[in-house]
């Protein structure tokens, strides 16, 4: 069965083919929103995990550099994924497959435990500190950026933010790995344990940055979510004013990405990150 595989560049292909010949595909999994190749694939009795991208992807990239720099406190515990092939060039890479279950729009999304769990996995992720970069005058430029593009922004609130933007300090930060995405549809949950999978935004950015989508989801729905978080990840961050710049920001990518996407639920999501982080 080769299904998915044609999704594939020939030299993707090829090198697929190399590391994995006679290979069976199992799943698509791809997400089809965003143009990166996700198969679930069989080699010599193991599973395996198989992501590609197109032209213009970077999610690969960022995912390679993870598996090799990052995620031996997960990876060692069984709780990540193990690369076991890649080529950044190519935007290709294998990883060993995790048993289990997404958590997202399951019962187990609604459970304390599994957020503590998710805390406590964070929290190896970020005790790997990175010293200190120009993270908010990136991002501050980002934000601009995504202003001046096609959204649906009130254009009042467009000159509010611009404003507002101009006005914050650029200090260097503390950075640490970030996962990206620290979300329930990027964990999986097997016999009760919590593991993590998808790299692909993952980047040196301050710890706070991986709370912000639980803050407007998962937190807001149930504060006692969030306690339990805090409680596994041992220390809260999100009492800054750096805190408070950094949901503004995501409010403003969340729904310029998601009008140029079509997705009108999550565009909504970023209209009302903006309303609430303006007050």
């Amino acid at each position: 069965m080769t299904g998915g595989l044609g999704k594939l560049t020939s030299h993707q292909r090829d090198l697929l083919d190399g590391w994995l010949p006679g290979l069976r595909v199992e799943r698509d999994h791809s997400w089809g929103v965003v143009e990166t190749t996700v198969l679930e694939v069989t080699h010599g009795g193991e599973r395996f995990i198989v992501k590609a991208g197109g032209a213009a992807d970077h999610h690969i990239a960022r995912e390679i550099n993870a598996h090799r720099h990052w995620l031996t406190p997960w990876t060692s515990r069984g709780r990540a994924p193990r690369m076991r092939h890649g080529d950044d060039r190519a935007k290709i890479l294998v990883c060993t497959y995790l048993p289990g279950d997404l958590v997202l729009d399951t019962e187990d999304q609604r459970k304390p435990e599994t957020f503590r769990q998710a805390g406590e996995l964070l929290a190896l992720l970020h005790a790997q500190p990175a010293g200190t970069d120009g993270y908010e005058r990136r991002e501050n430029e980002k934000s601009l950026k995504a202003l001046d593009g096609p959204h649906r922004i009130a254009a009042p609130t467009v000159e509010r933010l611009r404003k507002l933007i101009r006005s914050w300090p650029e200090p260097q930060t503390p950075v640490v790995p970030a996962h990206g995405d620290w979300q329930p549809r990027n964990w999986l949950i097997h016999d009760g344990v919590v593991s993590v999978i998808d790299f692909g935004r993952a980047a040196l950015r301050p710890a706070y940055t991986d709370f912000g989508r639980l803050e407007v989801q998962d937190f807001r729905d149930d504060p006692g979510l969030a306690k339990a978080f805090i409680e596994g990840y041992g220390s809260d961050p999100r009492e800054s004013a750096a805190w408070r710049r950094n949901l503004l920001r995501e409010g403003i990518g969340t729904a310029s990405w998601a009008y140029a996407h079509g997705l009108d639920d999550f565009e909504a999501q970023g209209h009302r990150m903006i309303a609430e982080a303006l007050g």
